[in-house]
């Protein structure tokens, strides 16, 4: 049941924040599919290309509501920073702090819509899970087999 009425522009500017986080994380991951090398490359860079497309639709996913509460999508781009650490352990170590910074923001959205807006609520829930499921695979793939 929806009991509260929650701050729209708020809620705009923290969609704001997740798709330009969003869009980091196609660059972030389109980066890193050029940068591996090695006997496992073929695998892993179509992970990351995956990933990079995932970022894409959760970027379109948030400018979509964006735009439904008659805001205005920005047009930035969330923090890159180039360390020129290439090793994959690096490369997943990097992505498993991006997708816990998406996390949060996810997790601030659903603080602003809870018990009022349930289709909000809902996009929330399924987001956060789907980050929660990112941090767990690369939490798998970076630890040491046995």
């Amino acid at each position: 049941m929806v009991d509260r009425i929650y701050d729209k522009v708020a809620v705009i500017s923290q969609l704001n924040r997740i798709m330009e986080v969003e869009l980091a994380g196609v660059v972030r991951y389109t980066h890193y599919s050029l940068m591996v090398f090695g006997y496992g490359r073929i695998p892993i860079v179509s992970w990351l290309r995956g990933q990079a497309s995932e970022s894409l639709d959760h970027a379109h996913q948030a400018g979509e509501l964006v735009t439904q509460l008659e805001g205005h999508p920005s047009l930035a781009i969330g923090t890159l920073l180039e360390t020129h650490k290439h090793d994959i352990s690096d490369i997943l170590k990097e992505s498993l702090d991006h997708e816990q910074a998406a996390l949060a923001l996810y997790k601030g959205l659903f603080s602003l819509v809870e018990g009022a807006s349930i289709m909000l609520e809902e996009y929330s829930r399924q987001m956060i899970a789907k980050e929660e499921l990112h941090i767990g695979e690369v939490s798998k793939m970076l630890r040491a087999p046995g």
